[in-house]
């Protein structure tokens, strides 16, 4: 049995704690239904760690136990949508309804509704009521966020099941992207400008898989303009970013415009996941023999010495996910380093 000392037992995440992996083991099996008991047995004991770490601040503690009901909470919430596409949409909560702006984002909720996609917004009132108002109540999710001040859900999510109020912003965010197939971001202050930020910097270090992440604006305005030509004459020409980093984004001024470049990312191009170091690209439909050649042409710059791109079917590692299994694969020894050309061979694909 593992050792006691002053602070108590020493405890592992390896089979290594004698009668207590006993004793977990037994609790997990109470109350029956637990899925990846192994990874609940990790957190369980992360969470004995985190008890024995505690001196006499528990602000960590109480971090550690409201971030994970908030994510559990969460994915309950997105659950039973896991094969819905959802557009996250961001703006400013101050915008108002008589600004064109307002007017796009209620006619791009009604577009992807159509469209059969569901929306996530702040919840809150600006472009996210407008976006709500939109895409009907049906259609909608609201990550709210609780403040002293201007926050507080819209009349389209009140009341709605897929309304979630969050205690903590970095819980928000994560709903926000992880769960989004498309981002777009209207005109907004400080948090528009963060999560504009967080997104791209996700997307650019491969922490995020690519997706469509589109800037609006209405017809003739400057909002995101004064934002690019900063990026070009600072960012890009002071070398903190490269010029591939402009292919994570696109600007647009009109509704249409935004719902094309989302259908035209998802025309072939279904999604992807790692396997052994090796990135698995599925497709809706396969590329013939031609195509794969003028990628592996193109884009031999971001493979791995000597490596290849090939067409492929499921991996024995992807059996998790049985749905997408009858998918057509490209199999590619991407470096990981240039997500930007990894959008322009995504780009590529769907040219096909």
């Amino acid at each position: 049995m593992a050792q006691k000392d002053s602070d108590g037992m020493k405890l592992r995440f390896t089979r290594t704690n004698g009668l207590l992996d006993t004793a977990i083991d037994q609790l997990i099996e109470l109350p029956g239904g637990i899925r990846s008991p192994e990874l609940i047995r990790e957190m369980i004991i992360a969470a004995l760690m985190a008890g024995q770490e505690e001196k006499e601040d528990k602000a960590d503690l109480k971090l550690m136990n409201t971030t994970l009901k908030e994510m559990r909470f969460t994915s309950k919430v997105f659950g039973p949508y896991k094969n819905v596409r959802k557009i996250t949409v961001f703006g400013s909560a101050r915008t108002e309804s008589d600004d064109e702006v307002y007017k796009m984002a209620r006619l791009l909720g009604s577009r992807i509704a159509e469209a059969g996609y569901m929306v996530i917004t702040g919840g809150g009132p600006g472009i996210m009521q407008a976006v709500n108002e939109g895409a009907g109540s049906k259609h909608s999710f609201g990550v709210n966020i609780r403040l002293p001040f201007e926050q507080k859900a819209n009349p389209v999510l009140e009341g709605n099941p897929r309304l979630i109020v969050y205690k903590y912003f970095f819980n928000r965010k994560v709903a926000f992207i992880k769960e989004a197939h498309a981002i777009v971001l209207f005109p907004g202050g400080f948090g528009t400008l963060d999560e504009a930020m967080e997104t791209l910097t996700l997307v650019q270090t491969g922490k995020r898989d690519p997706l469509p992440l589109i800037l609006v604006d209405e017809a003739g305005g400057t909002y995101w303009s004064h934002y690019l030509q900063f990026f070009r004459e600072k960012l890009l020409k002071e070398g903190y970013i490269s010029d591939t980093d402009f292919d994570l984004f696109e600007c647009v001024e009109s509704v249409e415009d935004v719902m094309e470049r989302i259908s035209r990312f998802y025309r072939r191009y279904h999604s992807l996941r790692y396997v052994e170091g090796q990135l698995v690209i599925r497709l809706t439909s396969s590329l013939d023999a031609g195509s794969i050649q003028r990628l592996r042409e193109g884009f031999s710059d971001i493979l791995v010495p000597g490596g290849e791109i090939a067409h492929s079917v499921a991996l024995p590692a992807e059996a998790d996910e049985p749905e997408l299994a009858v998918l057509p694969r490209l199999i590619m020894d991407f470096d990981r380093k240039n997500f930007g050309r990894l959008r322009g061979l995504i780009n590529a694909i769907n040219s096909f």
